[in-house]
């Protein structure tokens, strides 16, 4: 039997299969969990494009089910659009990156501040009815 396996062999390689197997999910768990408050990545100005056409193609294919054709025929209108005709959905684009910056900006400040937005308010809240107590007491004076 040279060069032939034997039994225990193919047995070592099930065992590594079915390992590699289970390491998969094990590896998933590593990867650290998304956080659900931070603001999505906005859109490209194709796929603003996108957002336009998938209504115009449904409308014009209502028996159209496949996505890919989809995806493929505003692919290909992209290409054949001019610079000028791709402008509006660039400056949607850029507005939207704008508005993500902004978030992002504020989202930062949460995590680096530790949630001190609500913390202020709290504050504020406490602080105006301090305020009216005191301003109750004058009134009550003046009465007198």
């Amino acid at each position: 039997m040279k060069g032939g396996r034997s039994k225990s062999d193919s047995r070592n390689n099930d065992a590594k299969l079915k390992r590699k197997g289970a390491g998969a999910g094990t590896k998933a768990s590593k990867k650290a969990a998304k956080d659900p408050n931070k603001p999505k990545r906005p859109a490209s100005a194709f796929f603003v494009f996108m957002e336009d056409f998938r209504k115009q193609y449904k409308e014009s294919h209502p028996n159209n089910k496949s996505v890919a054709a989809v995806g493929k025929a505003g692919g290909d209108k992209w290409k054949s659009l001019s610079e000028a005709e791709k402008a509006p959905f660039a400056a949607k684009a850029e507005k939207r990156k704008f508005e993500y910056n902004k978030d992002m900006a504020a989202y930062n400040k949460r995590l680096a501040g530790g949630n001190d937005d609500e913390s202020d308010k709290s504050k504020s809240e406490v602080n105006d009815e301090d305020e009216e107590d005191e301003s109750d007491g004058e009134e009550e004076d003046d009465d007198e």
